[in-house]
């Protein structure tokens, strides 16, 4: 784990955030459930950070034996291409130690830890905001849940609106906008 890294000076110019002259890109990810999201991030990340590692900033709590296969399953396909740091709740705390390309993987676990441990929509909100004036190459991946029908219970539709609310303030400040389904990638920004 990297640990310390420097963090130049921050200039927010509308939607981009520019740091001693360089401009840093900010990408969402989003579509369904086994999209193809995980893939196209990594792919992305890795190409904004030209040749470092990456830090895979992973958000999920291990919480059963199916949420560790998955985590596995990931972790395998990463192999040593990243610079894994584990964090469910603090994204903003542990972004600004580095200043090299972060991929949060992903903010739909992240939104859920975050609701698990009892933080406000207006604290999920603002955590988001911060991140996004990071000086870094940011990559977010996040679920779209929007598309399906309206949960039967107030946790759920509270998830889904937050989830929302989160998609719509990363993608009107992201550079690009990527939706996958089936394997593929739309760019919708």
């Amino acid at each position: 784990m990297v640990r310390g890294e420097k963090q130049n000076q921050a200039l927010q110019t509308g939607s981009q955030f520019l740091f001693q002259s360089k401009r840093f890109m900010k990408v969402l990810v989003t579509g369904g459930v086994k999209s193809g999201k995980s893939r196209i991030a990594e792919q992305r990340s890795l190409e904004l950070s030209q040749g470092e590692k990456a830090i895979y900033l992973a958000t999920t709590e291990m919480i059963d034996s199916e949420m560790e296969a998955r985590i596995l399953v990931h972790k395998e396909r990463r192999k040593d291409r990243f610079v894994t740091v584990e964090e469910p709740l603090n994204l903003h705390e542990t972004i600004q130690q580095y200043s090299r390309t972060i991929l949060i993987e992903c903010l739909t676990m992240w939104m859920n830890n975050m609701l698990f441990h009892q933080k406000t929509e207006q604290l999920i909100l603002r955590e988001i905001e911060r991140v996004l004036q990071l000086p870094n190459h940011t990559v977010f991946v996040l679920n779209e849940v929007g598309l399906g029908v309206i949960p039967d219970n107030p946790l759920a539709r509270q998830f889904v609106d937050i989830s929302g609310k989160v998609s719509q303030l990363i993608g009107a400040h992201a550079d690009e906008v990527l939706f996958c389904v089936a394997g593929q990638t739309l760019r919708v920004k």
